[in-house]
């Protein structure tokens, strides 16, 4: 199967060009400015004038809620969301339920993905049994081939020896490990939590050297600590969330970590700006809508993420858009360890055709995922995603082509 896609405002973290791309086997095969006369013929020809195309998007935190919580999301509801937010790879939590801590969510998991066939998808382990906080012993039992990152989600392990052999543990495997930086016994405030339990791990893990990777930091103190840690070269990478970079704790929505102070949200962009964060993450946690009445945790936000992000960091000029392909494809594609993320010769062709001057209002209601819940319901965002490509195949289209 070989497709030409032309005519397109091509823009990645490594090339940017306008021009043509063409997909043989899944795989990009060939771009540049001006087309070879000589081409033969395709089986597809996409023409994207008057769009920007980018790769598409790897999200390293979505909860999905499949097995046991589908009530709030699914697989194929998920996976949906996904597309229709330009995302076609994800890695997803462990907060199941079972809680994912065996190979049997795993394959399931893996199996259900590829049936549905619009995404790619990872399923976390938890760092500790069924989020027990101590016992250690099932990690020896996962497939380093289908399992690439464990973490216990929204639990900090407060014991700093079990966190330490879970490092030694991660290192020896080469798993990533993904920690929600406060205390389970929720002993200190939620801030102070953050900051010592961010310090403590990068400090373990200057001994341990695993690929430590510190979820959604919402503090000043927090990223402070990264970024001195960075300095000395500690091995870690760090990701943000949208809703953390550009909303306050002005407004009231229930979140974890919660919304920050606005000398947060400004130190924050200062440090995205200057390079210290790695990915940006949705973390997104959808919930029914009496769950989230009663309280649950948590923002449905895949569906817009590039689109928040291009309106509040691209448009107001604080990072360009190619920083955003660098932050949202290129960078969590290559902690997640997949040839994914940017326009390279051999990469998958994972792409997004995006209109980046079209605008839209956010309707909630209209959310492929079941999770109806988000702040930014009724808001107006630039970037629509128009069509998603993956392995050269079309798995969404705003509009028939």
């Amino acid at each position: 199967m070989k497709i030409l896609i032309e005519n397109g405002n091509f823009i990645s973290s490594s090339n940017s060009f306008s021009g043509y791309l063409i997909v043989e086997n899944g795989l990009i095969a060939e771009f540049g400015e001006k087309l070879p006369e000589n081409t033969e013929e395709f089986d597809e020809t996409v023409n994207a004038c008057g769009y920007t195309v980018m790769p598409s998007f790897v999200d390293l935190h979505s909860h999905f809620r499949d097995p046991g919580l589908t009530y709030k999301e699914d697989l194929e509801s998920g996976s949906r969301a996904a597309v229709k937010g330009g995302y076609t790879c994800v890695n997803l939590m462990a907060n199941t339920n079972p809680v994912c801590s065996s190979m049997d969510t795993v394959n399931y998991v893996d199996g259900r993905i590829k049936e549905i066939g619009l995404i790619d998808a990872y399923q976390t382990v938890s760092i500790t049994k069924d989020f027990c906080g101590k016992e250690l012993s099932h990690l020896e039992d996962m497939d380093t081939g289908k399992v690439r990152i464990i973490s216990d989600d929204g639990f900090g392990i407060d014991d700093d020896e079990i966190m330490m052999q879970a490092l030694k543990i991660a290192e020896r495997k080469g798993f990533v490990i993904s920690v929600h930086e406060e205390y389970s016994d929720h002993s200190l405030d939620s801030r102070e939590s953050e900051n010592r339990m961010t310090y403590r791990d990068i400090r373990l893990n200057e001994n341990a050297g695993a690929k430590l990777h510190i979820a959604h930091v919402s503090t000043k103190q927090a990223m402070e600590y990264i970024m001195e840690a960075k300095k000395r070269g500690v091995k870690l990478t760090c990701e943000v969330t949208p809703h953390h970079l550009t909303l306050t704790d002005e407004i009231t929505y229930s979140l974890h970590p919660p919304l920050r102070k606005k000398e947060d949200v400004v130190f924050l962009l200062a440090a995205l700006k200057e390079g210290y964060i790695d990915a940006i993450a949705t973390d997104h946690a959808p919930h029914s809508f009496e769950d989230k009445q009663n309280g649950a945790r948590g923002i449905s936000g895949i569906e817009i993420a590039f689109s928040v992000c291009l309106t509040h960091l691209v448009k107001t000029g604080i990072i360009s858009l190619i920083k955003l392909s660098e932050l949202m494809s290129r960078n969590p594609a290559e902690i997640l360890g997949v040839k994914k993320g940017d326009i390279v010769k051999g990469y998958d062709a994972d792409l997004v055709l995006t209109d980046v001057n079209s605008s839209f209002t956010v309707k909630a209601e209209d959310f492929e995922s079941k999770g109806k819940n988000t702040p930014f319901d009724g808001k107006q965002l630039f970037g629509t995603v128009e069509m998603v490509i993956k392995k050269g195949k079309k798995v969404y289209g705003r509009k028939k082509w």
